[in-house]
C-alpha cells in the first residue's frame, strides 16, 4: 500500500461487512432459543439483550444467579478439525450447569466470540451450536459480541466465552447448609471429557503419543478427533426435574479440578463425602489419556471428570425417586457414595476403592 493512501479499518484487518453477514446468518438460530420472556423484545443486532422481568413476579423472593465461563483449549480441536457447530454446546454446558448447582433455572445467556478473521459461515456455525445448547438448557440466547482481532489471533484462530443468568426462589436455594449426614451421593454420567483438562489431553495425544485427529481408535469406535470433540452434556433441565420430583440437598458440577475437588466445594464443615470408584467404569478416553501419557491416577482425577459430569446429593429415602427421574430422562446415574461425619484426618471429599473393570 502506498504511504499516500489513507488507512482504513479494512486495511488493518477488520471486515465490518463480514461481521454484518455473520449476524444475518446466525439470526435464525438465535430465534429458536426464545423463551416467552424475550419474544418480541428487540432482537439480535441491538446494543443489549432484553428479558421481561415481570415473569419473576411469581416468585416470593427471587434470587438472580450468574455465571460465566469458556471452553478452554478445546477450541483448538474444533479449529483443527474444521468443526464449529458443537463447541457451543460445551459453552452452554459450562455456564448453565454452574447456575443449576444452586437450584437456579437458567433464563438467558450472552456470548462473546473472538476471531482473528471473521468467516461469516464459521461464526454462524459457532452460534448455531450455542443456540442448540440453549434449547437443551431451556434458556434464551439474548445477545452477544463477535470481535475481530487481526494481529493478535491468526486468521483461523478463535475463542468463545459466555455468561448466563438464572433465578431461584430464596427458600429453595441449594447449598452446603442443606446437606446432612446420611445423604446419598448420586453420580450422573458424563458424555466424555466435557470441556476441562484439554491442555493435558492435547499434550498427551499430540506431543507424547504423536497421534493425529483422524486416527481410528478401536476402543472409541470412531476417530480420536470425534471422541475428543464430543460435546459436553448439559444437565440443567435434568437437575431441575430432580428438584421438582424429589428432595435434593445439593448439586456439584464436575469441571476443572476433578470430582473430589468440586464435590468438596458443596460439603459443609463437619461433614465428609466418600465416593466409591468401584461403582463405575470410566470411559475409554480416560484410560487412553492415562496410558498414553503415563499419567498417574491422582493426576487424572484432579484434571478430568473420569466419567462423572454432575453430582446430586439427596436424602437416603429420596434415592429411588431420584434414580427413576434421571432414568426416565435418559441420564445414566447411580449411587456412588455417601455423606458421613468428618473424621480427624478427612477432608471435604475423597475417592475410595478401585474403578470397576
Amino acid at each position: 500500500m502506498s504511504e499516500t493512501t489513507g488507512a482504513s479499518y479494512a486495511a488493518a484487518g477488520v471486515d465490518i461487512e463480514a461481521g454484518d453477514r455473520a449476524v444475518e446468518l446466525m439470526k435464525e438460530w438465535v430465534k429458536k432459543t426464545q423463551r416467552p420472556e424475550v419474544a418480541g423484545l428487540g432482537g439480535l443486532g441491538g446494543f443489549a439483550g432484553l428479558f421481561d422481568a415481570s415473569a419473576l413476579k411469581r416468585y416470593e423472593r427471587p434470587l438472580l444467579a450468574s455465571a460465566t465461563d469458556g471452553v478452554g483449549t478445546k477450541v483448538d480441536l474444533a479449529r483443527r478439525m474444521g468443526v464449529y457447530d458443537t463447541i457451543g454446546h460445551d459453552l452452554v454446558g459450562m455456564v448453565v450447569d454452574d447456575l443449576v448447582v444452586c437450584g437456579a433455572e437458567p433464563l438467558f445467556m450472552t456470548d462473546y466470540i473472538c476471531v482473528g478473521k471473521v468467516h461469516p459461515e464459521r461464526v454462524a456455525a459457532i452460534v448455531k451450536g450455542i443456540a442448540e445448547g440453549c434449547v437443551l438448557a431451556g434458556c434464551s440466547l439474548v445477545g452477544g459480541e463477535t470481535a475481530e482481532h487481526p494481529g493478535l489471533l491468526g486468521p483461523d484462530d478463535f475463542d468463545v466465552a459466555g455468561a448466563g443468568t438464572g433465578v431461584v426462589e430464596a427458600d429453595r436455594l441449594l447449598g452446603p447448609d442443606r446437606i446432612r449426614e446420611g445423604d446419598a451421593v448420586i453420580a450422573m454420567a458424563s458424555s466424555g471429557l466435557h470441556s476441562n483438562g484439554y491442555s493435558l489431553v492435547r499434550h498427551v495425544v499430540f506431543d507424547r503419543a504423536g497421534w493425529s485427529l483422524d486416527r481410528e481408535v478401536e476402543e472409541f469406535g470412531r476417530t480420536l478427533g470425534e471422541e475428543l470433540l464430543e460435546p459436553t452434556r448439559i444437565y440443567s433441565l435434568d437437575c431441575l426435574a430432580l428438584t421438582r420430583t424429589t428432595e435434593v440437598h445439593g448439586f456439584s458440577h464436575v469441571t476443572g479440578g476433578g470430582l473430589a475437588n468440586n464435590l468438596a466445594r458443596v460439603i459443609p464443615d463437619g461433614l465428609h463425602a466418600t465416593v466409591d470408584r468401584s461403582t463405575w467404569t470410566p470411559g475409554a478416553v480416560f484410560d487412553l489419556v492415562g496410558k498414553a501419557g503415563r499419567v498417574e491416577r491422582l493426576e487424572l482425577e484432579k484434571t478430568l471428570n473420569m466419567g462423572v459430569g454432575m453430582i446430586a446429593i439427596v436424602p437416603a429415602d429420596s434415592v429411588d425417586a431420584a434414580l427413576t427421574t434421571l432414568a426416565d430422562r435418559g441420564v445414566d446415574s447411580w449411587v456412588a457414595g455417601e455423606i458421613t461425619a468428618r473424621g480427624e484426618h478427612t477432608t471435604g471429599a475423597e475417592l475410595t476403592g478401585d474403578y470397576a473393570r
